[in-house]
């Protein structure tokens, strides 16, 4: 399955376009600010459902307009499938082949991987940023991952309510008994994800680096002793643990008034030769580890979904090394459709442009237009 043609209307900077006849790899290129992110977002929201700028929906629809759209059809040669989104009155909403579709109902029918410069934040950032990534991929390799992160950040979102209004015990106490269950069950799916994950990560990152060994471990917020090796637990011993820290806690929760313990606050390490990649990596360390993430997340969708995801690549060449840039693109440019920006043609070679679709974009008046 791969994308066939992208139409938008009223999209971010795009009044109208349509691009037909996709292949398997695709460069958008022009000036910064041209429009080129804007194509690899509306193909993220297709795919994967959701965006790696995290806007406001409201966002998405181009200034002036009151509403935007955006489809694309995709085929394997056997079938074509025609997936939409449509975002008006401050909300999104999916249809394929024309039937309105939950969200969680597009997971599995073509994922994808996007690697921004942002992404760098997965080794130099906080742990928020890897928890995000664990979700953001078992949201579309599995649609209860989705639904169970939903439900723990309503409960979440209700208990932190609690704690500012100074909301009795037994208030507190039945969130928590809510918390517990789906708090449980999310940092169960994301451990279990990140072993799977940490497997191709190793590799990749070998392969990358020379040899360097990488390693990561998920660190839940109800243990107790961060020097040990973190173990493999389920879902009840989780939902135990995570109930009597909850209420140990409780006094500190009130002082600070936010919830203290949860997925919310569960560790994700990464260490090269065993120590702290944020704090002791260097940047070349810290590049090849995040590019060892992606690919390991290619690995991951293949294994479980056993289709290969579309790859999202935007304006990364410029944050990677000659060596690392070559790395990537001999692992995209095959059997994986690819889309990939850049403000300068240089960083490729000119087989590689030769094989693909070079589209020029330039923006005028607030315009995305292609050349």
């Amino acid at each position: 399955m791969r994308v066939q043609s992208l139409t938008l209307r009223d999209f971010r900077s795009y009044q109208a376009l349509r691009l037909e006849g996709l292949g398997m790899l695709t460069v958008f290129s022009g000036r910064n600010a041209a429009g080129k992110t804007n194509l690899l977002e509306a193909l993220a929201l297709l795919t994967s459902r959701s965006s790696f700028r995290s806007p406001r929906v409201p966002e998405l629809v181009r200034e002036g307009a009151e509403r935007a759209n955006v489809s694309a059809e995709l085929g394997d040669g056997q079938r074509l499938v025609q997936v939409e989104m449509v975002v008006d009155e401050g909300r999104r909403r999916f249809r394929v082949n024309g039937k309105p579709k939950q969200p969680s109902a597009l997971a599995g029918l073509l994922p994808s991987v996007a690697f921004t410069p942002d992404d760098l934040a997965l080794a130099k950032g906080g742990m928020a940023s890897r928890r995000g990534a664990l979700d953001s991929l078992g949201g579309q390799l599995s649609a209860n991952h989705d639904q169970v992160r939903r439900d723990f950040e309503k409960a979440l979102a209700f208990k932190n309510r609690l704690l500012k209004e100074d909301a009795s015990d037994g208030y507190l106490d039945s969130i928590d008994e809510t918390l517990a269950l789906c708090g449980a069950m999310l940092s169960c799916y994301r451990a279990a994800l990140f072993r799977r994950l940490q497997d191709a990560l190793r590799l990749w990152y070998g392969r990358i680096s020379d040899g360097e060994d990488v390693r990561g471990e998920y660190l839940p917020s109800w243990l107790d002793d961060e020097s040990s090796d973190p173990p493999e637990f389920g879902r009840d011993e989780a939902r135990e643990r995570l109930r009597a820290c909850m209420a140990q806690r409780r006094p500190e929760e009130r002082a600070r008034r936010r919830a203290v313990v949860g997925p919310h606050a569960d560790k994700v390490r990464l260490l090269v030769e065993g120590h702290a990649l944020e704090r002791f990596g260097s940047q070349g360390q810290q590049r090849s580890a995040v590019l060892a993430w992606k690919l390991a997340e290619v690995s991951v969708i293949q294994d479980v979904l056993s289709v290969k995801p579309v790859l999202l690549l935007d304006d990364v060449m410029s944050e990677l090394d000659e060596r690392r840039r070559r790395a990537l693109v001999e692992y995209a440019v095959g059997d994986m459709q690819t889309f990939i920006t850049t403000a300068n043609l240089d960083y490729f070679d000119a087989s590689l442009l030769d094989a693909a679709r070079v589209v020029a974009l330039q923006r005028l008046e607030g315009v995305t237009t292609v050349v």
